[in-house]
C-alpha cells in the first residue's frame, strides 16, 4: 500500500485519511497498517477512529457480513411499539412483582442454575418473563426480542467472529432486566428509586459508583423512549441530577443522595409513574402531555418546542410547562377544601394564564385571539374563559358555572374543628367520625356541606377499562369536578369515596367501566348500609355494556365531551332495577370446579352453549390479551368460538341433564330442543341482543303498565307472547337457546329474539352433570349442582334522557 508522505503529520493525517474513504479495505487491513505507519499512539487511534466512524456512515456492501450483522441485529434489538403495547398488557394482567421473581434465582431457587455472576442466558431470560408475567404463552419473537434488546452488541465467539443472535444469544445482565420491569410496575416513585438502588447495591453498603448509576438511567430512558418520550430534554435533565446527587464529587453516590435528587426531579417521577395523592400544599400534579397546538409554558412564557410539542401539564389545574422548567413552577395549584372560615363562607375564582385560543370570552363574547404569548384566563371551578382585561370586570365569587349542580368547590368541604367553632350541635364520637370522614394531607377529620339546590356527584372510575379510555376519563373528571370527589378504583376501590360522600344529602354516583365495575360499585353500596342509597349513572366503558345500554347511557364511551355527559345526568330520571340472590349448592362438596364469580345477578346468568362460548373466549382473553384490544375483535372472536361450537355441541340434548322449576312449579322442556337456557333481568345480552324480544302491546294499552298485579310464575306459551320486560317487576325472564350457529347470530346482531320459556319471581335449576354457566359476563365450569335464585332488592338506577331516536323505552 503506497501513500503521499508529507512532512506535517496534520497534511498527512489528512491524505490518508483521503485515500482510505476511497478505498474499500477491511477494517483489520486499516488497523495492521496505522500500527506501523504511524508510531505515534494518539495519531493512530485518531485515524482508526475516523475511518471506523466513516465505515459506519458508508453503507455495508450488500450481502457482506456486516450488513447482515447490522441488519439483524437492528431488528432483534428493538420492540416495536405493538410488542411493547403486548408486554404492557401482559404486566397488567399479572399479579406478580420483581422482587417475588428474584426469590427464584437466589439460594435454591428452581431459576438458579441459568445465574452466573449476575447473568442469565437466554433460558434463564424466559423463566424470568413466565414467572413475572405468570403465563407459559409468551410469544417466542416477543421474548427473543426483549432478551437481545437488553445487550449492548452483537455477540462474538471466541475467535472475535460476530455469531448469529438468534442461535446463540449470550448473557444479560439480571440486574438491568430487573431494573427495567421494575419501573414498568405499579407503586410510588420512592419505592421504585429505592428498589433500582438497592438493586445494585450488592454488597449492601449504602453506594452506586458512577457506572453503576449510569446503568439505571440507561434504563431509565429506555422506559422512556418505549413510552413515546420525547428525550432531549429528559437525557440532559438526569445528567445533571447525576450531576447534583454526588454532592461530595467523591465519584459515588450514596442511597440518601440518590433519592433525595430523584424525587426532586419532577420529569424523573413523571417517569416513574407519580402515584396521585392530593396533598392540597400547592403542589402541582404533572403529567407528560403532547399537544396538537401552539401551547406556551406558563413558568417562562416561552413556546413548548418540538415536533410533538411535549411538556409537563397539571392534572387538577393544567398550568403547563417546559420539562425544564417544572422545578420553577410556583406551589399555586388548587386547594380542594377550606382551610379556614374565610374559605369556608365562599368560593373565589381561581384563574390560570393560557389555554384560551379560538375561544369566545365568557364576558365580552369576542374571540380571544392568539398573540404567540399565553393567551387570556380561565378559571379552575367554573371552566370559565376570559380575555386578560375582562378578568377585573368578573364578579369575584365562583358560583360553579355549567357544572354547579355537580361539583363539590373547596368553600364546600372543611375540617370538622371548623364545624365545632361554629356550632356544637350534631357532634359524633371520635370513633365515628374516622370511618365516616375523609383526611386531609395533616390529618384533619373533613366533612362536606354541599352547596344549596345542588346534586354532587361522586366519580368511581376503573382505569383498566377500555384500554386507555379509562386513564383518560380519571384525567379529565379530576380537572372538571373537585379532586376529592373522583376515586381511582384500582387504589383503595370504592369505600373511600363512599365514606367521604356518607351523610351527604341528595347526591349521585356516576360508574365510569363495564358491567363487572358496576356490579362491584351496587354491592360495595349495599355492605356500606348508607343513610340513603344513591342512584347510580354508567360512563361505558367495557365491552359488552349491556346495563348501559338498558339505561340509554350507550353501548361504549367513545370521547365524547364529558361536559354533556354531566348535562345529561343532571336531566336524568331514577329507574329502580330488581337485583337477584343466586346460591349455588354442589352436589358433592368434595368435588371440585371453578369458583362462582358473583353472588347477585344484575344483568343474566345462563347455562349451556352461551356459556360455553364465552367460557373459551374468557380463557383465550387471560392467555392473549393483545389480541381482544377492541369491540370489534371481541365480536368477531366469539363468532368463531361460536362456529367452532357447532362441530363439538358440548351441551347437545341440554334438557336431559337441567330441571328447572319456577317458584316450586316444573317448567315442561319435553317439547322443545336446548343447548343453552338464559335467564335475564334486562333487555340486553351479549352486546344490545335482546334475548326477549319486543312485544306489541294492545292498542290503547301503555308500555309500561303496572306491573304490580302479575302472577308469580307465566309458563303458558300464549301468556307469554303478551308479557314485556320490565327492570322494577321483580321478576326474571327465561329464555332456550337452540344452539351455537344461533348463538354466533345473536353475537353478531343477525339474530335477537329467542324462545321464551318462563316469567317468574323466584327459580331453582338443578343439573346433573358439569357444565359452562356464566352471571353477567364471567363464566366458570360447574360440577352437578342446586341453583337457587331469589329476589334481593332494587337499586336506584339513573336513566338517561331519551335520545330523538326511538328506543326500547321511549316507544
Amino acid at each position: 500500500m503506497d501513500f503521499i508522505d508529507v512532512d506535517c503529520n496534520g497534511k498527512r493525517c489528512i491524505i490518508v485519511l483521503l485515500i482510505f474513504l476511497n478505498s474499500r479495505l477491511s477494517p483489520c487491513s486499516v488497523c495492521s497498517y496505522l500500527s506501523s505507519a504511524f508510531k505515534s499512539p494518539p495519531l493512530t487511534l485518531f485515524m482508526f477512529l475516523l475511518y471506523t466512524h466513516h465505515s459506519l456512515l458508508d453503507p455495508p456492501l450488500p450481502g457482506c457480513r456486516r450488513a447482515r450483522m447490522s441488519e439483524e441485529n437492528k431488528e432483534w434489538a428493538i420492540l416495536s411499539p405493538q410488542e411493547f403495547t403486548q408486554l404492557q398488557k401482559y404486566i397488567d394482567y399479572s399479579s406478580k412483582k420483581v422482587q417475588d421473581v428474584l426469590q427464584e434465582f437466589y439460594g435454591d431457587g428452581t431459576s438458579s442454575p441459568h445465574l452466573t455472576e449476575e447473568s442469565i442466558d437466554f433460558k434463564g431470560f424466559e423463566s424470568f418473563l413466565k414467572a413475572y408475567l405468570d403465563t407459559d404463552d409468551i410469544s417466542p419473537d416477543l421474548c427473543k426480542r426483549l432478551f437481545m434488546s437488553f445487550q449492548a452488541a452483537p455477540n462474538v465467539d471466541v475467535q472475535g467472529n460476530e455469531t448469529d443472535g438468534s442461535k446463540e444469544m449470550g448473557r444479560v445482565s439480571l440486574n438491568d432486566v430487573s431494573c427495567y420491569f421494575s419501573l414498568l410496575e405499579g407503586g410510588t416513585a420512592e419505592d421504585k428509586l429505592a428498589f433500582t438502588f438497592k438493586l445494585y447495591d450488592k454488597d449492601s453498603n449504602g453506594l452506586l459508583d458512577s457506572s453503576e448509576v449510569d446503568r439505571i438511567i440507561t434504563q431509565m430512558m429506555r422506559v422512556a423512549e418505549y413510552l413515546d418520550w420525547d428525550i432531549t430534554e429528559l437525557k440532559p435533565m438526569l445528567e445533571e441530577m447525576m450531576r447534583q446527587v454526588d454532592y461530595d464529587g467523591n465519584g459515588t453516590v450514596s442511597y440518601e443522595e440518590w433519592l433525595k435528587g430523584g424525587l426532586t426531579t419532577v420529569p424523573l417521577l413523571v417517569l416513574l409513574g407519580m402515584e396521585v395523592n392530593i396533598k392540597d400544599d400547592g403542589q402541582h400534579l404533572w403529567r407528560l402531555k403532547h399537544f396538537n397546538r401552539p401551547v406556551y409554558c406558563n413558568v417562562c412564557e416561552a413556546l413548548l418546542f418540538g415536533v410533538r410539542k411535549q411538556g409537563l401539564c397539571c392534572t387538577f389545574c393544567k398550568f403547563t410547562v417546559h420539562e425544564r422548567c417544572a422545578r420553577k413552577a410556583p406551589n399555586n395549584c388548587i386547594s380542594t377544601y377550606a382551610k379556614s372560615r374565610k374559605d369556608a363562607s365562599g368560593q373565589a375564582h381561581i384563574w390560570v394564564r393560557g389555554g384560551c385560543e379560538a375561544n369566545k370570552c365568557d364576558k365580552c363574547q369576542k374571540k380571544i385571539k392568539s398573540f404567540q404569548s399565553l393567551t387570556g384566563q380561565r378559571c379552575v371551578w367554573c371552566h370559565t374563559k376570559v380575555h386578560d382585561e375582562c378578568v377585573s370586570v368578573i364578579h369575584p365569587q365562583c358560583d360553579g358555572g355549567v357544572l354547579r349542580e355537580h361539583i363539590l368547590p373547596p368553600s364546600s368541604i372543611y375540617p370538622v374543628i371548623l364545624e365545632r367553632q361554629n356550632s356544637q350541635k350534631n357532634l359524633i364520637a371520635a370513633s365515628e367520625e374516622a370511618t365516616q370522614s375523609f383526611s386531609s394531607a395533616e390529618g384533619q377529620a373533613l366533612r362536606v356541606a354541599p352547596v344549596s339546590d345542588t346534586h354532587p356527584l361522586l366519580v368511581f372510575v376503573n382505569p383498566k377499562s377500555g384500554g386507555k379510555q379509562g386513564e383518560r376519563v380519571l384525567r379529565k373528571f379530576q380537572y372538571l369536578l373537585n379532586p376529592r370527589q373522583v376515586y381511582n378504583l384500582i387504589k383503595g376501590g370504592p369505600s373511600p369515596g363512599l365514606n367521604f360522600f356518607w351523610d351527604v344529602q341528595d347526591y349521585r354516583i356516576l360508574v365510569c367501566g363495564g358491567d363487572g365495575t358496576v356490579g362491584w360499585i351496587l354491592d360495595a353500596i349495599d355492605k356500606a348500609n348508607l343513610p340513603q342509597r344513591p342512584p347510580v349513572a354508567v360512563l361505558p366503558l367495557g365491552t359488552g355494556n349491556d346495563l348501559a345500554r338498558c339505561l340509554r347511557w350507550g353501548g361504549g364511551y367513545d370521547g365524547e365531551n364529558l361536559v354533556k355527559v354531566l348535562k345529561d345526568i343532571e336531566k336524568s330520571s331514577i329507574l329502580l332495577m330488581d337485583r337477584w340472590n343466586i346460591e349455588v349448592i354442589p352436589e358433592n362438596p368434595e368435588e371440585k370446579g371453578d369458583p362462582v364469580p358473583y353472588e347477585i345477578i344484575n344483568n343474566y346468568f345462563s347455562i349451556g352453549v352461551d356459556a360455553s362460548i364465552a367460557h373459551r373466549f374468557h380463557v383465550m382473553r387471560e392467555k392473549y390479551p393483545e389480541k381482544f384490544n377492541s369491540r370489534m375483535k371481541n365480536k368477531l372472536w366469539y363468532f368463531e368460538f361460536a362456529t367452532s361450537e357447532t362441530v363439538f355441541s358440548t351441551c347437545k340434548k341440554l334438557k336431559e341433564y337441567v330441571t328447572i322449576e319456577c317458584c316450586g312449579s316444573p317448567l315442561d322442556l319435553s317439547s322443545v330442543s336446548l343447548e343453552g337456557i338464559a335467564v335475564i333481568n334486562i333487555p340486553s345480552m351479549h352486546g344490545g341482543s335482546n334475548l326477549w324480544g319486543e312485544t306489541r302491546k294492545p292498542l290503547g294499552e301503555p308500555r309500561n303498565a303496572s306491573s304490580q298485579n302479575l302472577p308469580e310464575a307465566i309458563t303458558d306459551p300464549e301468556a307469554l307472547k303478551s308479557c314485556t320486560q320490565d327492570l322494577s317487576d321483580k321478576r326474571l325472564e327465561v329464555v332456550g337457546l337452540e344452539g351455537a350457529i344461533e348463538m354466533g347470530q345473536i353475537y353478531t346482531g343477525l339474530k335477537s329474539a329467542r324462545k321464551r320459556l318462563a316469567k317468574c319471581s323466584e327459580l331453582t335449576i338443578r343439573t346433573t352433570k358439569p357444565l359452562p354457566m356464566q352471571i353477567d359476563g364471567e363464566p366458570w365450569m360447574q360440577p352437578p349442582c342446586t341453583i337457587k335464585i331469589t329476589h334481593k332488592n332494587q337499586a336506584p338506577m339513573l336513566l338517561a334522557p331519551p335520545p330523538r331516536s326511538s328506543s326500547f323505552f321511549s316507544k
